[in-house]
């Protein structure tokens, strides 16, 4: 895929999935995926409000991905939220993940957005297919992330990794590794 149809093609997959892009509340970490999403967003005339969770977990890293995220919105006059997580211990990667989603489920609510955007793509499906497998998921697990789950939708999900980072190298945009 031409890095000048990546827009074009999230708004056709958008479409084709029933997603409400007209003002959604796009979950940022400030990683490729995330920041293609992102400006797709805004390309597609979309004014989302961008949430950004810290961790912590990764010390001046995780203060710099957040000031990255807060001006990737100032420059893209884009309301910008930022919440803190505590995590407490055990499956950090799933108490993270459980943590973002409560986070954006709340700001979703105050705000009145009735759907929350992810970056997440197809390899994020194949990652999650074969991490479900590994754990013994069975053929439930064969499944991997769906683009929609209630208001949560994903409108990156069959673009691959690389299509995101031509994108990001076509339009001169950096982005944090997370």
């Amino acid at each position: 895929m031409e890095p000048v149809e990546f827009s074009a093609d999230v708004a056709r997959i958008a479409r084709r999935f029933g997603m409400d892009l007209s003002r959604p509340l796009a979950m940022v970490s400030g990683g490729p995926d995330s920041v293609a999403l992102a400006l797709a967003l805004v390309e597609l005339g979309s004014r989302p409000v961008v949430l950004h969770v810290d961790h912590g977990l990764r010390g001046e890293e995780s203060r710099e991905d957040a000031e990255f995220v807060q001006e990737l919105c100032e420059r893209l006059e884009l309301v910008y939220e930022e919440r803190r997580a505590k995590l407490e211990g055990g499956n950090l990667q799933e108490e993270a993940r459980r943590e973002r989603y409560r986070f954006a489920e709340q700001l979703a609510d105050e705000r009145g957005l009735s759907t929350i955007a992810t970056g997440h793509t197809v390899d994020d499906v194949a990652e999650t297919v074969v991490l479900n497998l590994a754990r013994g998921a069975g053929l439930r697990g064969l499944s991997g992330i769906p683009p929609v789950r209630g208001r949560v939708v994903r409108p990156l999900i069959r673009h691959r990794r690389r299509d995101v980072l031509r994108y990001l190298e076509h339009l001169g945009q950096p982005y944090r590794t997370d």
